[in-house]
């Protein structure tokens, strides 16, 4: 295992702070019941309050500012989601059938280790009582349905709390916020399904309450361990973990988590991994199309080459294809890059055309396939996803790997490609894949120029 593997690994046993669920129980819901303070659980938990959540939230303050001032003016943290993938490269280990599965998240009561004690209280008068989450609760309050979200029994439910220290990072210009998109934002920190601090580690993405319009269904959270410890979207850091309700757990976070951008915005936050790919898109009207709000699609799976995947093609396929002459040539293949209404992130699949295809797959182990149609005629990808251990490959076509997954995004999500995605061409009455040669203009046109008027519109 190479120790660039291991490295992202390093921060878990020291990133966590365990609480007690006292830490949220410090004074009474104000308002709601009794004006007492409830000082005996106020008195055995003050220690650990001052030691564990004052420590983490001061250390979270001094690290992150200007890295929340970026991602508030972008909207997502684009850099961070490139720096690096958790997925398993086959070839550097020894592959056994001893592996296994992602657990799913608890769907019944509220189950925890031991040394948990489940507090009397609901999530939300969790967080009402607690000095580090005035904010959050100020916010909560303002909101009538979420306050019935987060003090019914319907489900068991996950908050990321944003802690007062995460309101702190908001630059101090700018309008105040519409309540639509306060709303949203924190629909974005609520799971519908119980996620554990063990659950959360085991995760890729999580689903929220919050539905963008052009997604068609629930926006997820990435999660990712970084050099500074288990983050959310990669920037929220985890400072306080598990701390249960009546009617689920609270995770305390350092930063606010924003709902990620379009698609193409993410893009072009990115001109050193996807400037060509962006070029390709404007050139042929691609961009434009996906920028159009009245488009009727549902979400969608980008198939994202890099710079370094064009590059592989090699200069005379590239000088072509993004010449006058091969502009048609190049949407055709940037087409077959594109699915529409069908969402597949890492553990979990939407198909907005179909409900019933839609699953987490926690709830499907072992290795899965999909054949998912294209723009480009309905031509199909093949999708494959085999784990092992707790390392994902995920193939395309049978060849190129998807070498950094889940960029979710407000209309669909992007998983970048190690290759260009060739359509095959037929040998014999046999689909012949492109397996990563250098591509003659000849050879590419023989693929392609069937295909050239066959787009599906979007």
């Amino acid at each position: 295992m190479r120790f660039t593997q291991i490295l992202p690994l390093l921060p878990v046993a020291s990133a966590w702070v365990i609480t007690e669920a006292e830490v949220f129980e410090k004074i009474e819901n104000t308002g709601k019941a009794s004006q007492q303070f409830l000082e005996s659980a106020f008195e055995s938990t003050q220690n650990v309050l001052d030691d564990a959540i004052g420590k983490a939230v001061a250390s979270a303050q001094r690290v992150g500012d200007g890295l929340y001032h970026k991602v508030h003016k972008a909207g997502y943290d684009a850099e961070s989601w490139m720096e690096g993938s958790p997925y398993f490269d086959e070839t550097q280990y020894e592959i056994t059938d001893d592996h296994h599965h992602h657990h799913p998240p608890h769907h019944g009561g509220p189950h925890h280790p031991p040394h948990h004690h489940k507090s009397n209280l609901t999530i939300y008068q969790l967080i009402s009582n607690s000095k580090y989450t005035t904010k959050l609760a100020k916010l909560i309050d303002e909101d009538e349905e979420l306050v019935k979200i987060l003090n019914g029994t319907k489900a068991n439910y996950t908050v990321f709390a944003p802690t007062d220290v995460a309101f702190e990072k908001i630059p101090d210009h700018g309008k105040k916020p519409s309540k639509e998109f306060i709303k949203e934002v924190l629909l974005y920190h609520i799971s519908p399904h119980l996620y554990p601090a063990a659950r959360v580690l085991h995760s890729y993405t999580i689903p929220t309450l919050y539905t963008p319009k052009r997604l068609g269904n629930p926006q997820r959270l990435t999660v990712r361990v970084t050099l500074k410890g288990p983050a959310i979207n990669f920037y929220s850091r985890l400072v306080a973990v598990d701390i249960f309700g009546t009617n689920g757990v609270i995770h305390g976070v350092d930063s606010i988590i924003l709902p990620p951008p379009p698609v193409t915005k993410i893009i072009g936050l990115l001109p050193g991994e996807f400037s060509t790919l962006e070029l390709g898109l404007s050139k042929t009207g691609l961009l434009e199309k996906f920028d159009d709000e009245d488009l009727p699609y549902e979400g969608g799976t980008l198939f994202a080459p890099s710079n370094f995947a064009f590059k592989k093609l090699g200069p005379k396929a590239n000088a072509f294809l993004f010449s006058k002459y091969g502009q048609k040539y190049l949407k055709a293949l940037l087409e077959y890059h594109l699915v529409v209404n069908q969402t597949l992130y890492t553990d979990a699949f939407y198909d907005t055309t179909s409900k019933e295809n839609s699953n987490d797959h926690h709830e499907r182990p072992g290795n899965l396939h999909y054949d998912l149609p294209t723009i480009l005629g309905g031509r199909t990808l093949g999708v494959d996803i085999a784990r092992y251990g707790p390392f994902l490959v995920i193939r395309v076509n049978g060849f190129s790997r998807v070498t950094v997954h889940d960029g979710v995004a407000e209309d669909g999500v992007i998983q970048v490609i190690s290759n260009v995605l060739i359509p095959p061409k037929t040998v014999d009455g046999k689909s012949v894949f492109w397996e990563g040669e250098e591509l003659s203009v000849e050879e590419l046109k023989e693929r392609l120029e069937p295909l050239v008027d066959e787009n599906i519109e979007l």
